[in-house]
């Protein structure tokens, strides 16, 4: 398949995206929510429809609160999220959002210190780290029986790499987004998104990576003396025929959920739009990533000639 031919170019095209993401990252920093740094979340409703998120944010300068995150619940609902509020500056605020008339009611309020929002962020990396160990963990173990032609451990190595290119490559995009616009921050939908990205991206490696161990169980001996538990075909050759059988399957399964996600992002409510954007984009890093990266670089870290020829697996 010319996706396996054309290893070198493609893993290199995608290694200097993970690249600028990487930097992107780390450079601009994104925006974390309260629930990382700390803050106040006031949640309330209006006598009638709220006003527009644009004309809340114009009322709101006067006080000098910083940055300060609105997201519409429904048609009457508000939650507004900023910095930790002193009793003084609480009580401006909940008087300047009501416009004449229509006044705010507030129904909960509730505060983060900045001691459990560090709390949080631990928590939050400790999960995502925890995950890819359990990752590697399995695929080890799971690919153990063909590790005579290509250690196990390769395999597991390729699914970390890919994994950290499915973390980050979302990750950067939504930094460049909250550089440039207004309410994209780092939150825990954010990190769900991402431990959910995890079990696509690496359920779609896992389907490649199966028929390739299938393939080397199956493929057919060559029987000239002295050759005997010999395979006629390359490892590359192999690693592109397990594609060519799969990644139809990958590519159906995966745009139905991310179809499904930009239907929320569009059509749905404003609590989902972020973390379905997050969605869309890291499911489709996955699914691009477990056919043009997994596979070449298995290929590449494997070890086997493109023209070598390797002892098979008997086992029934």
């Amino acid at each position: 398949m010319w996706v396996v031919k054309n290893r070198n170019w493609i893993v290199g095209i995608i290694g200097a995206l993970m690249l600028v993401t990487l930097v992107l990252t780390f450079s601009w920093k994104p925006n974390l929510s309260i629930e990382f740094t700390g803050g106040t979340v006031i949640t309330g409703e209006y006598a009638s429809s709220s006003p527009s998120v644009t004309a809340i944010q114009e009322s709101l300068e006067s006080l000098e609160l910083g940055t300060v995150r609105l997201q519409p619940l429904g048609e009457k609902g508000l939650v507004m999220r900023s910095r930790d509020l002193s009793q003084d500056e609480h009580a401006k605020v909940v008087a300047l959002l009501s416009d004449g008339t229509n006044e705010f009611k507030e129904t909960s309020l509730s505060t983060v210190g900045p001691s459990v929002g560090k709390e949080l962020r631990q928590k939050a990396v400790l999960s995502v780290l925890l995950v890819l160990i359990l990752i590697i963990l399995f695929v080890a173990y799971a690919f153990r029986s063909v590790s005579n032609v290509v250690s196990s451990w390769k395999y597991g190595i390729v699914v970390v790499i890919t994994l950290v290119h499915d973390i980050f490559v979302p990750t950067g995009v939504f930094v460049i987004l909250s550089h440039y616009l207004i309410g994209y921050e780092i939150d825990t939908l954010f990190v769900t998104a991402l431990l959910a990205i995890l079990g696509y991206s690496v359920a779609d490696t896992i389907v490649v990576f199966d028929r390739i161990r299938e393939n080397l169980k199956n493929s057919p001996e060559i029987k000239p003396p002295g050759t005997e538990g010999l395979i006629s075909e390359s490892f590359a050759d192999l690693v592109g025929r397990s594609l060519r059988e799969t990644y139809v399957r990958s590519t159906n399964t995966s745009l139905t959920t991310v179809l499904a996600s930009l239907a929320i992002f569009f059509f749905g409510g404003e609590a989902t739009k972020h973390f379905a954007l997050m969605l869309a984009v890291g499911i489709t890093a996955g699914t691009y990533s477990s056919i043009l990266l997994a596979s070449p670089l298995l290929v590449l870290i494997s070890g086997k000639s493109p023209k070598l020829k390797f002892e098979a697996q008997n086992k029934p």
